[in-house]
């Protein structure tokens, strides 16, 4: 019994966050551009949580797009993003996987241009092929990148249905109360702002990301 108490003591004191994830790639023709991209991912409020560059071969191209196998384009892929350096990071936020998807536009740039100007397709890309960056469809397509990107990354579930309310009960409602009652008490000309802040500096669930990110060389 002493057990089960000190493992919930445990649980209770260290809470885990639960944010989805999803797999960026920068491709060869942006490589250059790494650093404005990487801006506009951190300012879109996603989290860099791990990053490498990569130089894949052909055989490696041809395992990561193996849905694409078969299609006119394939060798053509293949051999465009075996070319060069390619950076691979894993972003978290809340709906990572959509929001990615909408930051990067469109896969046609030329499309992405005239219909979502400000998507980094159409900023960095020049082609259908030659696009700037890559994102995963869905979660298990990000499950099945990121494995393939970073083999040892831990992947961790998403709590629904009740497992979900006991999170928000025991995380992030104690938290919620306590800066609604410094709200009630400062009473700041705007609001939002103040609890927005107040949050984000008492947040008990801020993800351990380290600020320094190792770039590694692949064999």
């Amino acid at each position: 019994m002493e057990n089960d108490k000190a493992h919930m003591e445990r649980e209770l004191s260290h809470p885990h966050i639960y944010v989805e994830r999803t797999l960026a790639l920068i491709k060869p023709d942006a490589v250059d551009k790494e650093e404005e991209i990487e801006d506009i991912i951190l300012q879109a409020g996603f989290t860099i949580v791990q990053k490498r560059k990569v130089n894949l071969s052909p055989e490696q191209c041809s395992d990561f797009y193996a849905e694409q196998y078969g299609k006119l384009f394939f060798p053509s892929l293949t051999a465009f993003m075996s070319s060069g350096p390619t950076i691979a990071m894993i972003l978290a936020r809340d709906k990572a996987i959509a929001h990615w998807k909408a930051l990067i536009g469109p896969p046609n740039s030329a499309k992405a241009k005239e219909t979502h100007p400000d998507s980094l397709r159409a900023i960095y890309g020049t082609s259908d092929l030659r696009n700037a960056v890559h994102g995963s469809d869905c979660f298990s397509a990000a499950e099945r990148d990121i494995k393939f990107m970073f083999p040892d990354a831990i992947i961790e579930p998403i709590p629904v249905g009740q497992s979900a309310k006991d999170y928000l009960g025991r995380f992030v409602n104690p938290t919620l109360l306590a800066g609604l009652t410094e709200l009630c008490k400062k009473k700041p000309s705007d609001p939002f702002t103040w609890l927005a802040d107040w949050l984000i500096d008492h947040n008990p669930n801020k993800p351990m990301v380290e600020d320094r990110m190792v770039i590694e060389e692949a064999d």
